[in-house]
């Protein structure tokens, strides 16, 4: 752990390593059980890319508010949606945090701050500006957080987004998660400008860019511009370069990658590797800590999928729930 990287209580560590581990545990789970055929629809998975949801939400409070991808199940956990909810989500039954309406890709609890994760690139950007406008009203001093990959990037939601936040001076984050690719389009190949902080700047908003794969990285530079959005300073960007281990779907054949790839980033760039060096070889964790989480979600996690698996699925009088608002 470097000297200008903020230092945490023990407690926090302990709970960086829980969240970034049971996102761990969870997506290389859906992994397995995807390849089953049991769980439905498509699923995309966040392993390797662990230490920004984890970096940023970290600050969070329950109040504040996040739009997520369809890459959004380490979002969901690190806000702190419920693991077994999330789970029979998955498989579509009544038990599931949107009772099984949503699936893997639109996994929603508002009681968590959590707006949903979302099928359609950059549709989030809006709606953290909305909650970022009603914190602004309320004056409560929340804020609203947007997730994108490097491929949303290029809509237009986003960028209308960045521009409308600017211009009401919004408490409102933008994360692009920047593993570089686009489905399997590469970055370098579809993004004119170097960093995506150029395109903050040309907002008229700051912009940062970190190393994605080091949870204190990113838990430093979010912190300061959580707390500038808390404080009355308007909207910023945060660039995390990171990387993704499987595709950018389960079922993706990955011929994009060069020969070996993969290996070489689960082996170097590994966030959770990185992070239980630098904990246990500056002593603030020993492995023992370590290993007593572990076994814990491993059992939460198998408890997670047994229950799902057993859960009914929603009856045919669930189908008109929730779906239509009466005014």
């Amino acid at each position: 752990m470097s000297d200008n990287t903020l230092i945490l209580s023990k407690d926090q560590l302990l709970q960086a390593y829980r969240m970034m581990k049971t996102i761990r545990e969870f997506e290389e789970r859906v992994h397995v059980e995807f390849a089953t055929g049991d769980l439905p629809g498509f699923v995309h998975l966040y392993a390797g890319e662990e230490a920004a949801g984890a970096g940023i939400m970290m600050h969070l409070h329950k109040e504040d508010y996040i739009s997520s991808t369809h890459r959004g199940h380490g979002h969901c956990i690190a806000k702190g949606v419920d693991v077994k909810g999330m789970v029979a989500e998955l498989y579509g039954r009544s038990s599931g945090t949107c009772h099984g309406k949503g699936g893997s890709m639109h996994i929603a609890d508002l009681d968590m701050g959590m707006m949903g994760a979302n099928g359609i690139l950059g549709a989030g950007a809006p709606l953290a500006c909305g909650a970022a406008l009603a914190s602004k009203y309320k004056k409560d001093g929340s804020v609203g957080i947007s997730f994108l990959g490097d491929g949303a990037s290029n809509a237009g939601n986003f960028l209308e987004s960045l521009n409308l936040a600017a211009v009401w001076d919004l408490p409102v984050i933008f994360v692009v998660e920047n593993n570089g690719y686009a489905q399997a389009t590469s970055r370098d190949y579809a993004v004119a400008v170097d960093s995506y902080v150029d395109r903050a700047q040309g907002f008229g908003m700051p912009g940062v860019t970190v190393d994605g794969t080091d949870f204190f990285a990113v838990y430093e530079a979010s912190g300061e511009i959580i707390n500038r959005a808390r404080n009355g300073g308007g909207p910023s960007l945060l660039e995390c370069n990171m990387i993704r281990f499987y595709g950018h779907f389960e079922g993706d054949a990955q011929t994009y990658r060069g020969g070996g790839e993969v290996e070489e980033l689960r082996k170097n760039r590994d966030c959770l590797k990185k992070f239980v060096q630098q904990v246990t070889e500056g002593n603030y964790l020993s492995i023992s800590d370590l290993e007593k989480i572990d076994k814990e979600i491993s059992i939460l996690i198998d408890e997670a999928f047994d229950e799902a698996k057993k859960a009914p699925p929603p009856t045919e009088a669930d189908l008109l729930t929730d779906v239509y608002v009466n005014y």
